[in-house]
């Protein structure tokens, strides 16, 4: 199995974190197996270059003075601004051992709802957990969409593609898209608009904003304000009623 060749540098405590970032360098940690939590420092690039091929699913192998380290991103930083990296942490695997961790879902080919019904396609599960040896985790899983020909079709768990060696841990009716109808004009526009009075109409009465001047010429008073014939009674009181990183 391939992996993503990534090089680092140990540092001390007493590195400045915004100095190394204005030298393009990226503050990292490294932790897990026979790897005590150790501080080092990327190239902005190299780790950028990496972390674009590897995501979360995929093996880096990290070279520490002349010593190889095969690890996994295990959680990282963006400025969020530029959306460049910032700090990464790294979890050293044991290839001997099965590990944890979340693998990403590519969803292969075009839902035929989609295409001839104008249906529109929803996620609800992007990525999945999975269980293997380091050497057998996918960089992503793969399930095919083309079956989805009418609205409420799905994909579940069940449907991917899964290689040998790889438990997936979530169950298997697990639904991660369907296709849903669109919605009418109508309804969009019931959704989205506010009706207002037009110029020269009457406010409608009860709605918000809505406020009824008594005494105009043309204009009846509204029940229950003074000079009103008949008063409203009253409708009574209304009740009351969201490891192992280093400070940045």
């Amino acid at each position: 199995m391939d992996m993503i060749p990534l090089q680092a540098i140990v540092r001390d405590g007493s590195s400045k974190v915004k100095k190394m970032r204005s030298d393009g360098l990226v503050p990292c940690v490294v932790y897990g197996h026979a790897v005590k939590n150790m501080a080092l420092q990327c190239d902005v690039r190299a780790l950028h270059k990496a972390f674009q091929k590897a995501g979360e699913s995929t093996l880096v192998e990290l070279e520490l003075g002349g010593k190889k380290v095969p690890v996994l991103f295990k959680d990282i930083d963006f400025d969020p601004v530029s959306g460049i990296e910032i700090h990464a942490d790294f979890y050293a695997v044991n290839m001997a051992e099965e590990i944890e961790t979340l693998v990403p879902i590519h969803f292969e080919g075009e839902p035929p709802a989609v295409k001839t019904l104008a249906g529109i396609f929803v996620v609800t599960h992007d990525q999945v957990r999975v269980r293997c040896l380091p050497k057998d985790l996918p960089h992503a899983l793969t399930v095919d969409v083309t079956k989805l020909e009418n609205f409420h079709d799905s994909v579940a768990i069940k449907d991917i593609q899964v290689p040998a060696g790889v438990k997936v841990m979530e169950t298997m009716e697990t639904v991660l898209a369907t296709v849903q109808e669109p919605r009418k004009e109508e309804e969009v526009i019931a959704a989205t608009t506010v009706a207002a009075p037009a110029e020269g109409e009457a406010a409608v009465a009860g709605a918000p904003g809505a406020i009824a001047e008594a005494g105009n010429e043309g204009a009846p008073a509204a029940a229950g304000a003074p000079g009103s014939e008949a008063a409203v009674p009253s409708a009574g009181k209304e009740k009351k009623e969201k490891g192992g990183k280093e400070k940045k």
